[in-house]
């Protein structure tokens, strides 16, 4: 930023010193550094006794004290600072005001802090920086120090324009900073979190397993999980947090973690959610719940399943060529208690499909306004029923993309494929 707007009545000192003056100010990019080299410079240039900076409230719109001292260095209270009747003036005419007589100004009604502190002479000046006001600067004198001319109302309202330069400039550097580390810390999240999706497939003979995952936000709510039990059983868990962001992805990491835990442990499909919905209840103060499917496979095609409010997935039979929905059931984890969770046992055939999703995928919208649904996903099974479990993933995030049109997803997407082959 530049556009620095200088008085006319500027001596070549002036330029000098205002030069010399913004090479301190602009020594920093830190903003609190940039707060006190401004402050230094504006006292030592008008020998004031005390000086004070303000800035607006980007939020409120308010001005709110950044940097207030005497001669002496020490900081001085908020209430005891300055003048408001001043700062206000200044802050409602956008001009400079000086005063070297400021109980019997015709101009302004003295306050409490004139009165009180005896106050002789007080300069304000506001900070612009493009016509918008991003605070003020003040200094002021007791009877005993002098007074101010108008030579030092030029500088200062010169040096003030410099300072508002200086602070936006640190401000905008801070933001910068400071969304790059976000940044940063987002991104490491996301690879956490990433690293707790399961890296190897069940290898159980007879099974074909595979998986996508695409958050909408850097981090997800949506988890999918497959994992061995013995040489003759494995799981596969796929879940939908009620939230987004980082709450939902740290809610995650835990339900995540119980079931698994619960699993490896021996429970039964429906011990092992209905245990992660009790221990989720007892620390639960959020409010967040998670949708989970539950499924165990055995070698010879044997499967048990358990819904706890999730979207059912869908199954395709090799035989008929048919595609229905697995059953609905249970509440979500971590919702109410005693979740009425029930098994289901289904027994596979060679050639037949489960496809779990969640509601990132059916929901997802074209630019009509439309939701893929369903019968569109059961449509894409069925086309890619005879491809390998990654092939007919491939396939039905394509029909996805195909329908959306270039929408950008607003939920994130899990989808997960189990086919036997017998």
């Amino acid at each position: 930023m530049s556009d620095l707007s200088l008085p006319m009545n500027l001596t070549p000192e002036h330029l000098k010193t205002i030069y010399q003056i913004s090479m301190t100010m602009n020594s920093s990019l830190e903003f609190d550094e940039a707060l006190n080299n401004v402050i230094d410079s504006m006292m030592r240039v008008t020998r004031a006794e005390r000086g004070v900076l303000m800035g607006v409230d980007d939020q409120t719109g308010e001005l709110r004290l950044l940097c207030a001292r005497g001669v002496t260095g020490e900081k001085l209270e908020q209430e005891d600072a300055y003048s408001t009747t001043i700062v206000n003036q200044v802050v409602a005419t956008r001009q400079p005001l000086l005063t070297n007589n400021a109980l019997y100004d015709t101009r302004i009604t003295p306050g409490q802090s004139i009165i009180m502190r005896g106050l002789r002479a007080i300069l304000c000046a506001p900070m612009l920086v493009q016509d918008r006001l991003i605070g003020v600067v003040y200094i002021d004198t007791s009877m005993r120090t002098g007074n101010f001319t108008e030579s030092d109302r030029d500088l200062l309202t010169a040096i003030a324009n410099q300072a508002g330069i200086t602070l936006e400039n640190a401000r905008l550097y801070g933001v910068a900073v400071e969304k790059g580390r976000l940044e940063h810390e987002l991104n490491l999240a996301r690879e956490i979190q990433q690293g707790l999706l399961p890296r190897r497939k069940p290898n159980l003979p007879g099974y074909d397993v595979h998986a996508v995952w695409k958050s909408a936000r850097e981090m997800a709510g949506d988890f999918y999980d497959y994992f061995m039990l013995n040489d003759e059983t494995f799981g596969v868990v796929i879940a939908d947090v009620s939230d987004k962001g980082a709450p939902s992805a740290l809610f995650m990491a835990v339900a995540r973690s119980m079931i698994r835990s619960h699993a490896y442990a021996g429970m039964s499909a429906r011990d092992t959610l209905s245990q992660t919905n009790d221990l989720i209840l007892e620390d639960a103060e959020s409010g967040m719940f998670v949708t989970v499917f539950y499924s165990l496979f055995n070698r010879t095609g044997q499967s048990i399943h358990i819904n706890a409010g999730h979207n059912p997935p869908l199954v395709y039979r090799a035989a008929t060529r048919e595609v229905t929905l697995m059953p609905r059931g249970g509440r979500a984890i971590g919702w109410f208690p005693d979740n009425p969770l029930r098994e289901v046992d289904l027994q596979l055939e060679s050639g037949d499909i489960i496809v779990y999703y969640t509601d990132g995928l059916t929901d997802a919208e074209n630019p009509a306004g439309e939701n893929f649904g369903e019968v569109r996903l059961g449509q894409a099974i069925a086309e890619a029923a005879n491809r390998s479990a990654e092939g007919i993933v491939q396939h039905i995030v394509q029909a996805v993309e195909v329908f959306g049109e270039g929408v950008t997803p607003f939920d994130d997407l899990t989808l997960v494929v189990v086919r036997y082959t017998g």
